[in-house]
């Protein structure tokens, strides 16, 4: 392999000026080594690195060891032409960008097409002319200058990327936690209590969500709850789990609606919960979020019901032979404003009756016309629902995405009180 390296102090304004900097290895292919010669100590004299081969073969090995930002190449040479050497050079260097100019005497447009389609980027016509050369390598220089910062770009584009995923990554595994332990809060879908059965729906929107279902059995009574947060996601999350602490099951000594005397605990009014559940939050500066709630206490045996509809849809009570009823006078939201009084609403109940606590991503549920389900959509529901428990929520909840499809924009809950 015949090769030499030329470097020339020497450097004109257009070659030196960044970012015609971006040749830093030329590689000259000739089979003529006076051809060979010539173009190297002039490229050497512009201040250009340059490499030299006399041969395709010798100039692939070249390329291979130090890959060149720009080539320029005889046509017509032995063994390999220039338009092999030049499809060679692009399948050995697909990682590595360099700009390839064919030196060839041939001017038909059918020819230069053919060198197009080789993978040339520009021609240049024997005898090479030094300005012509000149003007082709600054153009070159432009363009490799521009690849390498692309190039550089997509790096940064993709480390970046990469990043991302390892944050979201990371982020997934915390919100799945973040989701069984929300999940927690609601550890049994049903319970029987004296005569009475609470079940439970609860289905976030997101990996979390901000509505709440639960109840809580003191022996002398059940409290049964719906609550919606305002918002989606972690914050709304984080508010419905500190509700859920204060409406304990488990500690119910903890447990805001309950009075302890002694070993036993009775019910607190639906009211006075309503109440002194919204100035725990309302006195908590760090909380933005404010919350809509339905909350119930009924006796073991279900014949008496007391409820606050604290802003959350009115529940539906469904008598026994009778259309079904929604209940309640609305009321004011728990967190958004002080000494906020809550109107508390009193029924019996008979064998057969049951209660639904519903959040309004039943009700709001957006319709395929773009209309929402909305109170009437919702009675249609319940007419096609049949069954009991946790399977007339599932059943009912299958319904609604019968018809309005998949539900992403809201979280979906409910309770279901039965008298049995």
């Amino acid at each position: 392999m015949d090769q030499a390296t030329h470097v020339s102090q020497v450097t004109p304004p257009d070659i030196a000026m960044d970012p015609s900097r971006a040749l830093r290895h030329v590689l000259v292919v000739d089979d003529s080594r006076a051809q060979v010669m010539m173009l190297s100590r002039l490229l050497g004299r512009w201040g250009l690195n340059v490499s030299v081969a006399t041969s395709a073969k010798d100039a692939l090995d070249i390329a291979k060891e130090n890959p060149p930002d720009l080539i320029l190449s005889d046509w017509v040479m032995p063994e390999m032409d220039g338009l092999e050497f030049c499809r060679a050079f692009r399948d050995n260097s697909a990682s590595q960008f360099g700009y390839f100019i064919l030196l060839s005497s041939k001017s038909d447009k059918g020819e230069i097409a053919e060198g197009l389609d080789a993978g040339a980027d520009d021609f240049l016509t024997k005898p090479v002319h030094a300005n012509e050369l000149r003007a082709r390598i600054n153009a070159a220089s432009r363009i490799v200058y521009m690849q390498r910062e692309l190039t550089r770009k997509n790096g940064m584009v993709s480390d970046t990327l990469a990043e991302l995923r390892k944050a979201y990554d990371a982020i997934d595994r915390d919100l799945k936690q973040a989701r069984r332990i929300q999940d927690s809060l609601v550890p049994e879908r049903t319970r029987r209590v004296g005569n009475v059965q609470i079940s439970m729906l609860l289905h976030p929107c997101g990996h979390v969500g901000g509505d709440l279902v639960g109840m809580f059995d003191t022996g002398a009574g059940v409290g049964l709850y719906g609550i919606d947060v305002s918002g989606h996601g972690i914050c709304s999350a984080m508010v419905a789990a500190r509700v859920a602490g204060y409406l304990s099951d488990q500690f119910k000594e903890q447990n805001i609606a309950v009075n302890r005397h002694g070993a036993s605990f009775t019910l607190k009014e639906p009211a006075e919960v309503a109440e002194a559940l919204n100035s725990r939050l309302v006195s908590d500066a760090g909380v933005e979020e404010y919350l809509t709630m339905a909350f119930c206490t009924v006796d073991p045996e279900g014949r008496y019901l007391k409820m606050v509809q604290a802003g959350h849809p009115p529940p539906l009570l469904l008598r026994k032979g009778l259309a079904p009823e929604f209940i309640g006078k609305g009321g004011l939201p728990i967190g958004l404003i002080n000494d906020a009084s809550q109107h508390q609403l009193e029924c019996s109940l008979n064998a057969g009756d049951r209660l639904l606590i519903y959040s309004d991503g039943f009700v709001e549920a957006e319709m395929p016309d773009g209309s929402l389900l909305d109170d009437r959509g919702l009675l249609g529901l319940i007419a096609e629902t049949h069954g009991s428990g946790p399977a007339y929520l599932d059943a009912l909840y299958d319904n609604l995405l019968k018809i309005v499809g998949d539900v992403r924009d809201d979280d979906i809950s409910a309770v279901l009180l039965e008298v049995l």
